[in-house]
Parts: C-alpha cells; sequence; structure tokens
C-alpha cells in the first residue's frame, strides 16, 4: 500500500509539534546558542584551519574565546555588585536621596521662574518609599543576574555543541528541506554574515565604550574596570544603553557635594562616550569587520537592524538583541531568495 505523502507530512508536523513541546524550557537558549555558532562561524572556521581541521579542539577555543568575552566579565561584575550590595544600607540610600532633594541647585536669574515648580516636585518625593524600592530592585537585580550567568552557560553549551557538529548540522538539514542548495547556501551565507557584522560591532562598539567611561571614573576614584564592564553591557540595550550607569555615578558625585564631578561625568559621558564613540567610530569599526572578519560585506540597514533589536527586547528580553536582528535578517534573505526564485520562473 503506498504511503499518502499528505498524511506523512501531517504526521511529522505532529511529532515535531510534540519535540518543541518536549524542549520548550531549553529553546531559548538553544536559539541563541545556535545563532551565536552562526554568527561567528567564520572565526571558527578560521580556528578550525589553524588546529588542522580538528573539530573538538576548535570546538573548545571558540567556546573558550566566547566565555571569556562573556560570562567572566559579567560574572566578576555580579561578583562585585553582590559584595558592594551587602555593605549598603538603607540609611545611605535615603542620606544621598535626601542630598539631592536638599541640594541648592545654582539655577540663572532668568530661570528663576521655575523654582516653584521644582520645589512642588521635591516635596512631594517620598523618600522612604524610593529608598525602600531602590533596595527592591538591587535584590532582584541580583536573583536576574543569577538566572542570567545559568542561562549563558547553557548557552555556551548550546553553542559549543554547534561548533563541535556545525557541518554535519548543516549538511543533515539540506538533506531533509525542500530547497536547493544553492538556495539554502544563499539564505545562510546572507544571515550569517549580517549577524557576524551586528555581533562584531556590537560587541566591539560596547568594549570600547566601556574602556572610555571606565577609564574617565577612575580619576574620581571609582572601580574603573567594574563600571567599565557595567558600561559595556549597558551598551548593549537600545535607547537607554549606557545612562544606566553613567546618570547614577553622575547623581551620586552630585550628592556628595561635588558639583563640577557630576557635571562633567554627564558631559563626558553624552559627548565624548555616547555621541562621538557611538556615531563617529561605529562606522570605522563596521567597516574594519566588513572588509576583515566575513566572508563577503553585508549591506546592513541600521535603521532596520536597530528597531530589530529593540522588538527583540521587548519580546524576548535581553537575548532579543540576537534574536531580533537573526529573525529580520532570515526573514529579508528569505525573501530576495523567492524573489530570484520567482524571476528566473523557478517558483
Amino acid at each position: 500500500m503506498k504511503t499518502s505523502k499528505w498524511f506523512f507530512i501531517s504526521f511529522i508536523l505532529f511529532v515535531f509539534c510534540w519535540v518543541i513541546y518536549l524542549f520548550k524550557p531549553f529553546l531559548m537558549t538553544f536559539s541563541i546558542g545556535i545563532l551565536l555558532a552562526l554568527s561567528t562561524s567564520n572565526i571558527h572556521q578560521k580556528i578550525l584551519n589553524l588546529t588542522k581541521q580538528k573539530s573538538l579542539l576548535s570546538a573548545c577555543l571558540t567556546t573558550l574565546t566566547a566565555c571569556l568575552l562573556f560570562l567572566v566579565p559579567f560574572s566578576y561584575a555580579i561578583s562585585k555588585l553582590a559584595i558592594y550590595g551587602a555593605n549598603i544600607q538603607f540609611q545611605d540610600i535615603k542620606d544621598i536621596l535626601l542630598t539631592i532633594k536638599n541640594y541648592d541647585y545654582p539655577i540663572p536669574d532668568s530661570l528663576s521662574f521655575i523654582l516653584p515648580e521644582f520645589d512642588n516636585i521635591f516635596s512631594s518625593v517620598n523618600i522612604n518609599k524610593i529608598a525602600s524600592k531602590s533596595l527592591e530592585y538591587a535584590s532582584n537585580i541580583g536573583k536576574s543576574s543569577v538566572n542570567f550567568i545559568v542561562d549563558m552557560g547553557l548557552i555556551l553549551i548550546f553553542y559549543f555543541i554547534t561548533n563541535l557538529y556545525i557541518n554535519q548540522i548543516i549538511e543533515y538539514v539540506k538533506t531533509y528541506i525542500p530547497m536547493e542548495g544553492e538556495q539554502f547556501d544563499y539564505i545562510f551565507d546572507q544571515t550569517s554574515n549580517t549577524m557576524s557584522v551586528v555581533l562584531y560591532t556590537t560587541i566591539l562598539n560596547s568594549v570600547f565604550q566601556g574602556f572610555l567611561f571606565g577609564a574617565m571614573v577612575i580619576f574620581f576614584g571609582y572601580d574603573g574596570f567594574l563600571l567599565g564592564i557595567l558600561y559595556a553591557f549597558a551598551c548593549l540595550i537600545p535607547i537607554v544603553g549606557g545612562g544606566l550607569v553613567f546618570v547614577p555615578v553622575a547623581i551620586y558625585e552630585l550628592a556628595k557635594g561635588d558639583l563640577i564631578g557630576g557635571i562633567f561625568i554627564l558631559s563626558y559621558s553624552i559627548i565624548v562616550v555616547a555621541f562621538l564613540a557611538d556615531n563617529i567610530v561605529k562606522p570605522f569599526i563596521t567597516k574594519f569587520i566588513n572588509s576583515k572578519l566575513v566572508k563577503e560585506p553585508a549591506n546592513i540597514n541600521e535603521i532596520i537592524i536597530f528597531f530589530a533589536m529593540l522588538a527583540g527586547i521587548s519580546t524576548f528580553g535581553f537575548w532579543g538583541i540576537i534574536l531580533g536582528p537573526a529573525i529580520t535578517t532570515l526573514f529579508v534573505a528569505t525573501l530576495k531568495t523567492y524573489h530570484n526564485l520567482k524571476q528566473s520562473n523557478q517558483i
């Protein structure tokens, strides 16, 4: 008896849904691990060539590099913050907020008309409530950070497995999907190249901005290495970015009574780090990566990538930074493939 084609396809989809349901707790980390492996496939290939095609050693070296780049700095930052957080008292936060509230801000005479509004705003501020919320948020951040480290560990495991079997996985997928090898290679290369440029540009630019900020705050007596790492990670978040770090630091300087220091930190962070590094230096970083680190230059519409990252964070949380551009790039590459096939009358 001949098996019905549509019955077999339906049965495969039915079983596939159960497989997805079975691995549902690991889908996010598994997807991130695969996407990171695709993004760094060119570097893995170079390491593979250096190790004379020893896949296990190459996968270990590539994963170790990713671990040193992401997990170690983040773990260091969290451990240091935990130490600092253990020494923070409710009264310390309350004193800082009271200093900010009662600070004699030097406002020019021409703007003196806004003083009553400032007084109304500050008088309605509940210091005790804000201090309590600050401690609550600090506690939540600590718990979330532990979960992040656990997720990062799982991602690195999947990242290692993908790097180890990347060629076998690609050949397996190409064998079973109803698509010509050239079409699959085009979609794969476009997605991989674009993801590589986005990932490398984001990492290098974040590290550069973190270095600029960390080097500056050292002169004010802060732990430049710690704040540099925090600033680099904060840069990964669209819109708010480094403001999550430099604004609290500037406010703290103001609370200590150092008006000039607070203004300098704020001005330096906005002008030098956020504007010059992100808008002037970043294009040169992208150009370098396009010419040196990927197979062929990726034609990236930065506005689309920006909104893809923003939408990814809104939908998937922090890891949407990777998932957003990946999904968008995959969709665009698939559309281009369909267009080419239609133009050549293959569809």
